[in-house]
């Protein structure tokens, strides 16, 4: 019987349990506890592990099977999105203000009683930022930003965590930029963590939890690189 492993922040950083010890049910969930050090969170992100609690919880550490991903050759530009990118005036740009993303991120929306994106994961991603390893993708029109998401990249990989719209389509413009900075810089995979029908319109497709390891040991790479900018 699978039981949740328990971490402690005295614990190597990089000490997890084999994924195969993830629960069914709640599907994916790996372990519980430990901290949100950079240093643990870089070891988590390598293994295909990621972070997703709400406040009150202890960190809660997961690895769904199966997982969504997007390979950006595969993504699908709709023709109302390609009509969006040439004439709603948006300007992309990439860490222009990662702050301002995560927190839009954050925000209460509807239809939600709150926000797993607590004050310590907050902390913890801007210093992941600060060490060149988290980017935003932002879409800004009039001078405000409009949509935008934010992700952990490790070499060939990029991690996405969350992304927020305050305008119809801003956070699909956030990712048509995102899959251009993953063309320009090498960038093999986006992780979109859970399957959802609005990712899979967009060419995201599920894949079994053993080939998103073979993916993480191909492509991942802990060197800072700066993101070229299409």
């Amino acid at each position: 019987m699978k039981t949740i492993t328990w971490l402690s922040p005295q614990d190597a950083p990089e000490w997890f349990p084999p994924l195969e010890q993830a629960l069914d049910e709640p599907a994916g969930l790996l372990a519980a506890g430990g901290d949100l050090s950079p240093a643990r969170l870089l070891a988590a992100y390598q293994r295909g592990i990621f972070p997703w609690y709400s406040p009150g919880q202890p960190v809660l550490w997961w690895s769904p099977d199966p997982r969504a991903v997007l390979f950006p050759e595969e993504f699908h530009c709709t023709r109302s999105l390609a009509k969006t990118l040439r004439n709603a005036g948006f300007v992309v740009a990439v860490d222009r203000d990662f702050a301002a993303v995560i927190d839009r991120c954050a925000a209460p929306r509807p239809h939600s009683l709150g926000t797993w994106i607590t004050a310590d994961m907050r902390n913890a991603y801007l210093e992941l930022h600060r060490l060149g390893y988290a980017h935003s993708i932002e879409a800004w029109r009039s001078g405000t930003l409009a949509g935008g998401l934010y992700g952990v990249r490790l070499g060939g990989m990029f991690f996405g965590e969350s992304m927020f719209s305050r305008e119809r389509d801003a956070s699909k413009v956030a990712l048509a930029q995102l899959v251009q900075v993953c063309l320009r810089n090498s960038i093999a995979v986006i992780d979109c963590q859970l399957p959802s029908r609005h990712l899979q319109s967009l060419g995201a497709r599920a894949i079994p939890r053993v080939q998103f390891q073979a993916l993480l040991r191909e492509h991942v790479d802990l060197e800072t690189l700066p993101l070229a900018i299409p």
